[in-house]
């Protein structure tokens, strides 16, 4: 075999070629890829629709009672729905209980009001004048003492 000389413009025509061969193959499967990922987009949302589809139906006719992930996962199930049972049990007591403080609020409110107007009665119906009118208004024959009180001391 003989060698020939092979002059530099081919060598560089060469590997520009292969280049943009190169990039035409890369540029068509960078296109495919991405129309693969479109595709695979609108299939995953399509198998998200059938799925959750599945699972209503798997729910609805009991299927899903059969499963080995629920069974696994029946304690931590209960713990939440026992939870849940909880908390909402918590907050009606809550709700009853600031029902019972308000209207206990409203009860002291009265009680308070009702005392003072008791004991302003008091007050006025024992000073001494209104005593006095009282007796002289039922004819009674009281009259008021004229020597003072004293008191008895203990030797």
């Amino acid at each position: 075999m003989s060698r020939r000389a092979i002059p530099a413009q081919e060598v560089l025509n060469y590997e520009l070629q292969k280049k943009s061969e190169h990039k035409k193959v890369s540029i068509k499967s960078e296109y495919m890829a991405s129309k693969m990922n479109v595709d695979n987009d609108k299939a995953s949302i399509k198998a998200k629709k059938t799925s959750f589809r599945v699972f209503t139906n798997e729910i609805l006719d009991g299927s899903i009672m059969t499963k080995d992930s629920l069974r696994r996962n029946l304690k931590l199930i209960f713990l939440i729905v026992g939870c849940t049972f909880i908390y909402i049990s918590n907050h009606y007591a809550v709700i009853m209980k600031l029902s019972e403080i308000d209207t206990l609020q409203k009860d002291l409110t009265n009680v308070k009001y009702e005392a003072l107007t008791i004991s302003s009665q008091l007050m006025r119906e024992s000073r001494q004048s209104y005593v006095r009118e009282m007796v002289k208004t039922r004819g009674l024959e009281l009259e008021d003492s004229t020597t003072p009180p004293y008191t008895i001391a203990k030797d």
